[in-house]
């Protein structure tokens, strides 16, 4: 690890420790309450790609299930704080793989979860490797594809969450490669917030630094930083529908390829996102008008790798122009689709038709279905 991510992880646990773990009374310390805790999720994603058309990304057919449970201690005191340790584990079925149990069992969960009321404010941590679902900042897909979102199911490092009636905001560290012969260390620093300022409008950011470092076989290191502040108006309350919002907001870039260019470059571009939504059919459309967001996409160290997705975790499509073009491109993903309301909050299902295009050009289509179901709300809104 790094001195520098040392330094930052004991500055930001010192910064809210005070807050998390305020020192309570002997007598209300004393007095736990001690019970059997569990957590289920259950996720089934298909998604047929078909990009003949694309020379981003390529025609394929992602169609499998996962069922991550987890069982462990909660522990609530009298003002309300509850703790829990889980432990849990990841699997994961490709639909017509072979039975490979080395493939099945994707990895353990093992997380710690406070969760603290303070006034208006609540405050949660969770530290160890856990799912993914907590962080739940907005995230553009420059930042998270959905292959990634679904492939990654978990993060190994800690997170920070702060809510207030109006406003969220979140902080964390995902260390995603220990340094090996062959692996990079690799880990990113990661947050987001928004807050509403009008009855519809809403200001928020997404950011993240990513630290892509060296092998024993590769040398080298990529600084990879994303900001990108944005502007949400919801003017659902005003049409009668169930969603019309419009998202505005910019993508900021900050890469250095250390040890094959030597200097940052700072790509960037607007991205506007509009939804619309009614009867449980909706509509919506990412547009993304800048620069080549992954320049770096396509170098190969002196192993013999390519950087690829394991340097840009964003949707491909991003990239908008490739093999060393320069100039303003644009992206365009439009998504129809239905996702119909079962009354109850632990359960999505989503059918979609995601037509990409690549300035005027026509990429592809995907066709796809997701379901998930999260014992968590359920849980949570029993209690």
């Amino acid at each position: 690890m790094k001195r520098g991510l040392h330094i930052y992880l004991i500055l930001l646990l010192g910064c809210f420790s005070d807050v998390a773990f305020a020192s309570e009374p002997a007598a209300d310390s004393a007095k736990v309450k001690v019970s059997f805790a569990y957590d289920l999720n259950f996720d089934m994603q298909f998604d047929n790609r078909e990009f003949y058309k694309s020379a981003y990304t390529s025609s394929m057919t992602i169609f499998g299930t996962r069922l991550t449970p987890s069982v462990g201690v909660a522990l609530e005191q009298k003002n309300g704080t509850r703790h829990r340790l889980m432990a849990g584990i990841d699997v994961l079925k490709n639909f017509g793989a072979a039975n490979d149990n080395s493939e099945l069992f994707k990895e353990m969960t093992l997380y710690y979860n406070v969760q603290k009321q303070l006034g208006k404010t609540g405050f949660e941590m969770v530290a160890g490797v856990f799912p993914r679902r907590f962080a739940e900042g907005s995230y553009s897909q420059a930042f998270y594809s959905d292959s990634l979102r679904f492939y990654d199911n978990n993060l190994e490092g800690l997170l920070l969450k702060f809510s207030r009636p109006k406003a969220h905001f979140e902080v964390g560290c995902d260390w995603m490669g220990m340094f090996d012969t062959y692996s990079r260390e690799r880990f990113q620093i990661f947050s987001a917030g928004e807050g509403r300022v009008l009855p519809f409008m809403s200001i928020g950011y997404a950011a993240s630094l990513y630290h892509f470092s060296c092998s024993g076989v590769s040398d080298g290191v990529v600084d990879n930083a994303l900001v990108n502040p944005y502007l949400r108006f919801d003017l659902a309350y005003k049409a009668n529908l169930q969603t019309l919002s419009v998202r505005l907001g910019w993508l900021q870039a900050l890469q250095n390829d250390r040890a094959h260019v030597g200097h940052y470059v700072f790509p960037g571009g607007a991205e506007v996102v509009m939804e619309v939504q009614k009867w449980n059919v909706g509509v919506k459309n990412d547009m993304f008008i800048g620069k080549n967001m992954m320049p770096y996409y396509n170098t190969v160290d002196n192993a013999g790798y390519k950087y690829g997705s394991l340097l840009y975790m964003g949707s491909p499509f991003y990239r908008v122009w490739d093999n060393g073009r320069d100039g303003v491109g644009l992206a365009d993903r439009l998504e129809i689709y239905y996702a119909p309301k079962f009354g109850a909050p632990y359960l999505d299902l989503k059918v979609s038709a995601v037509f990409h295009f690549d300035g005027e050009k026509y990429c592809g289509c995907r066709q796809m279905v997701s379901l998930n179901f999260n014992l968590e709300e359920l849980l949570r809104g029993n209690r």
